[in-house]
């Protein structure tokens, strides 16, 4: 027997900056994170991309349409600073049904391997109906640091993204069922919600 092909998932992807939603300069967000998935994920993605301004309550609508249209993960890159402009935590938390801080947590401490500025940031994860959404950092090279997570030079894990957790994390809130590649991103489940391989 072959195994199943893993099944369809819709991802929600938004890039949140004043300027590149003018026009002023080009967004560098969205290409990051189509490009990272790509590579992370074995599942047929469809992408709902967005380039929205830094106004809350064009994100919170942005975040609620895009739970409505199924998708079952949304990733935001943007808007999460101390600034009076960055609202992209208040716009999450208003839609937001439950709260997980530990998303928020293990992205400063990845960020704080470069810079001590990484306390800044407020980035926030939440669960909203059964989609899970996740405010990312605003440069490409951190998004991929934050998802992936650090590697030693031989290859090994350093310190862990937070993508390991994604794929269990959208099984417990009723999602699809996401599988990785294991040379981008090893998710973790335990032994018990892990589907056999045929």
């Amino acid at each position: 027997m072959t195994d199943a092909a893993p099944e369809p998932v819709r991802i929600g992807i938004v890039s949140i900056s004043d300027r590149a939603s003018r026009g002023v300069y080009q967004d560098q967000g969205l290409p990051a994170l189509q490009d990272w998935l790509g590579r992370a994920l074995k599942n047929p993605v469809t992408f709902e991309a967005r380039l929205i301004p830094d106004e809350q309550a064009t994100i919170s609508a942005t975040l609620i349409a895009l739970v409505d249209a199924g998708c079952a993960l949304v990733l935001t890159t943007g808007g999460t600073g101390p600034a009076p402009r960055d609202v992209t935590p208040e716009a999450t938390l208003a839609v937001a049904e439950r709260e997980l801080p530990g998303f928020g947590e293990q992205m400063r401490q990845i960020s704080l391997r470069f810079v001590p500025t990484a306390l800044l940031s407020r980035q926030v994860g939440v669960v909203r109906g059964q989609s899970l959404i996740l405010n990312l950092p605003g440069q490409p090279k951190a998004i991929a640091e934050t998802l992936e997570g650090l590697k030693h030079p031989d290859g090994s894990q350093a310190v862990p993204g937070i993508f390991a957790a994604v794929p269990y994390c959208i099984d417990l809130i009723g999602g699809p069922y996401l599988e990785t590649n294991d040379a981008v991103c090893k998710a973790f489940r335990p032994k018990s919600a892990q589907r056999p391989v045929c």
